[in-house]
Order: structure tokens, then sequence, then C-alpha cells
């Protein structure tokens, strides 16, 4: 397993209801979905991320994109637009030749 989880093993069925097996199976299915549900440590050899977003637009905190070839994380406090352009003016000039 390639996040270090250690592999559960439920306990064999007996011939006849037993509450104490049923228990024992609900236990280590609540383990199984405690490993499941926690992201954990994760290592790796190589890898591959095809299709990703150019902005972090609609993504949630921690999640990943791509800009200008740089793999970036979502962080709530630096946004990455999708675009930037902007127009302003200030006030009017008028030029008088004698």
């Amino acid at each position: 397993m390639s996040r270090g989880l250690v592999q559960l093993t439920f306990p064999n069925a007996p011939a006849e209801y037993s509450q104490r097996h049923m228990s024992e199976v609900l236990r280590t299915f609540a383990v199984f979905l405690q490993q499941v549900q926690n992201p954990g440590p994760w290592e790796a050899s190589t890898l591959t991320l095809t299709n990703l977003q150019t902005d972090d637009y609609g993504l949630a905190e921690g999640e990943v994109f791509q800009q200008n070839g740089f793999l970036k994380i979502t962080l709530l406090d630096q946004p990455n637009p999708r675009g930037v352009s902007s127009t302003g003016g200030v006030g009017s000039v008028t030029v008088v030749t004698p």
C-alpha cells in the first residue's frame, strides 16, 4: 500500500449468529473507514497530472492548478485570477497654444 496503512483482516463468520463476532466486524469496518478518510502521507516515484485548471477559480483551499508551467496550491489569502485587465482615466487635459 502506498500510504503505509495496516491491511485489516475481517474475522471469519461463525456457523451461528454471534453478537461478539458482529461487534468485531463493526469495529474492523470502523477502523477501515477511519484509514480511508484520513489523507495521510503519500510517497511516489512518478506523478502525472493532466487537464489541470490554469487558475484557482472554483477550487477549494489545498487543491492544485497550473499557471505558466508551475504547479500551484490554492490558498485563500493568495488569489490567482483568470485574467487581469484594467482601464482608467485621470481627469482631462486641455492644451492651449499661443
